[in-house]
């Protein structure tokens, strides 16, 4: 289903989106999915996204590319320019931070003991709240049953975890990429995602896209979500022809149309 079907877009004012392999393809951003960031940025509609990927990542995401902030680590923080500088928003403060740290490490040991094939994130050392397990960026691709036992390791000491396209992302603390995207809502927007919900939309990929799926009005899919929906209870609303950075190219592209007719 193309992404110009009902209900109308006309009056989202931001889309958050995944990153990885929602955005990016193989990987990478691609020039087109990059000239969407622009589209959107030049015509006024604000592009948040919201990733798995660490603080590191964030703080360069959020001074260099046209966006008006990004959500990371599954929703344990945001970071955004303002004219006073790079804002930084956390869940938790520093001594909870590290709490949890030394809580993943037992973790982080029982995987690479216990579930063959499975690397560390090579973006580890960026981040602030979570662990990453690579079960197919830069390690061969394991199988559902091995990508299982790790969400199951992180279970049993009590930690929440979420597959996403490439890595089991598992952290301590109360929050995902819904709690923190209302937030983001409320202190820059300085409205409630619940009561706008239609003037808001979502681009994602994978299963830890899930709560937003169910969450948003308009809910996008990338087409290579297809992949997961047989482990989705929440799918999202459309799915767009394309893969990737294509799909994600497509959903911009619909929402500055309805935008421009609407003018």
């Amino acid at each position: 289903m193309p992404p110009t079907s009902e209900p109308s877009l006309e009056n989202v004012r931001c889309l958050f989106t995944d990153i990885d392999d929602t955005m990016s393809t193989n990987g990478r951003i691609t020039r087109e999915a990059y000239d969407a960031l622009w589209r959107a940025h030049d015509a006024g509609l604000a592009i948040v996204p919201v990733t798995g990927r660490p603080a590191g990542w964030c703080d360069h995401i959020a001074r260099m590319w046209p966006v008006d902030g990004v959500i990371g680590e599954n929703g344990g923080l945001y970071m955004r320019m303002t004219e006073q500088g790079l804002h930084r928003e956390f869940r938790y403060d520093e001594a909870t931070r590290a709490e949890f740290r030394k809580r993943l490490e037992k973790i982080r040991e029982e995987v690479l003991s216990t579930v063959p094939g499975s690397g560390i994130a090579s973006d580890q050392p960026y981040r602030e709240y979570d662990l990453a397990i690579d079960f197919s960026e830069d390690v061969e691709p394991l199988s559902q049953e091995s990508v299982a036992k790790i969400v199951s390791i992180f279970e049993a000491h009590g930690a929440t975890a979420k597959i996403s396209s490439i890595h089991v992302n598992g952290w301590f603390g109360d929050f995902d990429k819904l709690t923190m995207t209302e937030q983001y809502a409320r202190d820059v927007f300085g409205v409630s995602l619940s009561e706008e919900n239609e003037t808001f939309a979502f681009c994602g990929d994978s299963p830890n896209d899930e709560p937003m799926f169910a969450y948003f009005k308009h809910s996008f899919g990338v087409a290579n979500v297809r992949e997961f929906l047989p482990q989705m209870q929440s799918p999202p609303a459309i799915i767009t022809q394309s893969e990737t950075g294509e799909g994600f190219t497509e959903v911009v592209d619909a929402i500055l149309k309805e935008r421009q007719a609407k003018q």
